[in-house]
């Protein structure tokens, strides 16, 4: 059953957040991420227990913003102290946290990471990425349909995870499903993408049964994302295409624990890079788009309404 979770190459964990949710509790220097359960297990730590279920064979990177680099290696040295020895020790030889120069949402540090992970072996990689500030449970069902997307990204498709919506929600962009993809209709290709609705556009997406949530969760080969963004995003994709493999000496450990930062290539790209939601950059505009229908219950938690139902 081990070998058999292990279906993503890397786990990447988008660890940015500029604290506008959940303010005051959440703040620039301190955003959602590192706001904690009642068990002492905080959001970007319970993102990083799901990244080790799934038994990445490869890398587990965290990409965040450079002045909360000394709040995340806390928070997973923290972390690492609750964990198994095998657990513990993944963390120590495969985690890395990267620090952006500038926030330029999320295209940007994915096709680094896609870059830099294809440079280290020359292969493509598996990859999901993940956010740091969902709930997500239970951890069983998100293995197994993370297995489903696994698999999808494999044929080629840029894959998200469609959320049976439960309300007719105004904060979530939502998904209309297309063909089916898999025997049981729980992978389908993606029809179209529709911005937050109105309220009674919402009511009409819930009503129709046709809509879903968009998690903000993803899925690809790193191949298929690189070649797709050089295609429908030119402009970012040049600005890495030079990109130097990772020298030794820009990664650095601190108590065993590895990051990057004050990478001069990585820096001087990044002041170029235009600043565009991987969302708008390739989901939205590739035919190749998909989505696996979620078993298990999420919550991006963007609210203090939202934040009491599970605190």
């Amino acid at each position: 059953m081990e070998e058999s979770c292990k279906v993503f190459s890397d786990v990447i964990i988008l660890a940015g957040g500029i604290g506008e949710r959940l303010w005051p509790a959440s703040r620039p220097d301190s955003p959602k991420q590192f706001m904690s359960f009642s068990d002492g297990i905080s959001f970007l730590q319970s993102s990083l227990l799901r990244s080790i279920a799934l038994k990445p064979e490869g890398k587990i990177l965290i990409i965040t913003k450079r002045n909360l680099l000394a709040k995340t290696l806390q928070e997973v040295k923290s972390l690492s102290s609750r964990l198994k020895a095998q657990e513990q020790e993944k963390i120590l030889q495969d985690l890395c946290i990267i620090t952006e120069p500038f926030q330029r949402h999320t295209s940007a540090p994915l096709v680094l990471a896609s870059r830099l992970l294809e440079q280290a072996d020359g292969k493509a990689h598996t990859i999901l990425v993940l956010a740091s500030d969902h709930v997500i449970s239970p951890t069983e069902a998100f293995v197994n349909d993370s297995r489903k997307a696994a698999e999808t990204a494999k044929q080629g498709y840029f894959v998200c995870f469609a959320i049976p919506p439960d309300s007719p929600d105004t904060g979530y962009g939502y998904i209309k499903a297309g063909e089916d993809l898999s025997p049981d209709g729980t992978v389908a290709k993606i029809a179209s993408f529709q911005e937050k609705p109105d309220l009674a556009t919402a009511r009409q997406y819930l009503a129709s049964g046709k809509y879903a949530w968009n998690s903000g969760m993803f899925a690809f080969s790193s191949s298929f994302f690189l070649s797709e963004m050089k295609k429908l995003a030119p402009d970012v994709s040049a600005v890495f295409e030079d990109l130097s493999p990772l020298p030794h000496d820009a990664i650095r450990l601190q108590e065993g624990l590895h990051y990057v930062s004050d990478w001069k290539q990585m820096d001087e790209a990044y002041a170029q890079v235009p600043s565009i939601a991987v969302d708008k950059s390739v989901a939205e505009r590739t035919d190749r788009a998909a989505a696996v229908k979620a078993s298990f219950s999420w919550d991006d938690v963007g609210s203090w309404d939202a934040f009491g139902k599970y605190f």
